[in-house]
Order: structure tokens, then C-alpha cells, then sequence
């Protein structure tokens, strides 16, 4: 129990961590709120992407790696972590206010599968527990770039690591498409979002923060006492 107190004593940064079950609030919210009479995303592009179950598994590992990549930044990047979790809550919470005031959906899933496998099946447990509304922007395609910018931006991350992850990433955007949860606009206004985030976060936020050196302590590799050396870690 000490251990845990110390930790988060000396990781204050975590609590930008309690934007997530805020989000989830209102994701639960508005999937039972807008469940049909909705604006229909397809459009002919959809036509011409195939379904295949199998990218099920890069879509379903999404929220997977957001965690994983979440608490490496907690222990060793707590700058980047804060500018993960910035992004993360203004783009979910915008998009999620969209789908409320915007109802939106996609009629994209096939009535039939056409096989039965392991991918299939748990594709329907997907299908099941998020239903085919409130699509736009894509919330899983904000997600991938939200973690593309922090993994770019974070000096603790080798290379090799930055560009595996940026390819998965882009594999489970593209799954997005094809496990047919969401159409091609809702992608494609995800990234022109995500983009003006980006620029909100890393741009203007991050650049007078940079200015400051906020940066610096946890930059700094010959810290190795697992504190947040920066002037104030509770901003």
C-alpha cells in the first residue's frame, strides 16, 4: 500500500488519467440515446471496400494498446503522457457531443456473414456490444491518432517502436473500414480532426509549454529516481 501511495505521490500527472471513465459515461450515454433515426454516413466509396472479418483483431486491440501505451507514459514520459490525455479528451469529448447533437449512423454491416470462423464470432460480440450509431467522426481513428502523435513526440520511445506502433495504428484504422463498423467519412473527418487537435495540442499548447522547459526533467535520462522533475506536474 505504501508502494501505490508513493507512486501516485510521485506520478500526480496520472490523474489526467480520470478523463477516461468521464468519457465512457458519456459514450454509454449517447449509445442509448441514439440507437436509430440517425444521418447514414455511407456513401458510394463504401461500395468498393471489402468486408473481411479478419482485421477484427488490430480493431479489437485498439483500446488494448491505447492502455498499454497510456501507463508506459505514466512511468516514463509524464509530459507526453499529459499531451496524450489532452488529446484524447478533446477530441472524444467533441466527437461525442457531435454524435448527440448530430445523431449518426452507418448501414454498412452485412445482414449475413459470409462464413463462420473465430474472426466472425467475435466480430458479433463486437457488433453487439457497440452498436452502428454515432459514427462521426470515427472515435477509433482519433484514437490512432492521438497515440501516432504522443509516440512521435515522446524522446522515450526508440524508433524501432515508433514505427511499429504508427503501422499498427494505421492497420487498425484501416480495419475500421473493414470489419464495416464505420464508412469512409467518418475516417476521413476523424483525420481532419484529429488534425486540429494535434495542432491545439502539440502545436500551441505544446510550444508555449516547450518555451517553459516542462519538458526538460522528464527529458532528462540521468533521472532515474522515477520522480516528475518538472516545475509543476499537477498542470
Amino acid at each position: 500500500m505504501q508502494k501505490i501511495k508513493h507512486f501516485i505521490k510521485t506520478h500526480p500527472h496520472m490523474w489526467w488519467g480520470l478523463y477516461l471513465p468521464v468519457y465512457l459515461i458519456l459514450y454509454f450515454v449517447v449509445e442509448h440515446v441514439v440507437t436509430d433515426n440517425y444521418w447514414p454516413t455511407q456513401t458510394v466509396i463504401d461500395d468498393y471496400i471489402p468486408f473481411c472479418e479478419y482485421f477484427v483483431i488490430p480493431y479489437d486491440s485498439w483500446g488494448i494498446l491505447l492502455f498499454i501505451l497510456g501507463v508506459f507514459f505514466i512511468v516514463k514520459d509524464p509530459e507526453s503522457f499529459r499531451r496524450y490525455m489532452w488529446f484524447i479528451a478533446i477530441a472524444y469529448t467533441t466527437a461525442t457531443l457531435f454524435c448527440f447533437l448530430v445523431p449518426n449512423g452507418q448501414d454498412l454491416r452485412p445482414a449475413e456473414l459470409p462464413r463462420q470462423n473465430i474472426c466472425t464470432w467475435i466480430l458479433q460480440m463486437t457488433w453487439a456490444a457497440d452498436n452502428n450509431a454515432n459514427v462521426f467522426p470515427s472515435v477509433h481513428v482519433l484514437g490512432v491518432v492521438a497515440a501516432i502523435s504522443a509516440m512521435w513526440h515522446s524522446p522515450k520511445l526508440k524508433r524501432v517502436w515508433q514505427i511499429v506502433g504508427t503501422v499498427w495504428f494505421v492497420i487498425i484504422a484501416a480495419s475500421t473500414l473493414l470489419v464495416k463498423q464505420h464508412a469512409f467519412i467518418d475516417l476521413a473527418a476523424a483525420l481532419v480532426w484529429g488534425a486540429v487537435v494535434y495542432v491545439i495540442v502539440y502545436v500551441i499548447i505544446g510550444h508555449k509549454r516547450d518555451k517553459m522547459g516542462l519538458r526538460c526533467g522528464a527529458e532528462d535520462p540521468g533521472r532515474e529516481d522515477g520522480h516528475d522533475h518538472s516545475p509543476d506536474p499537477r498542470i
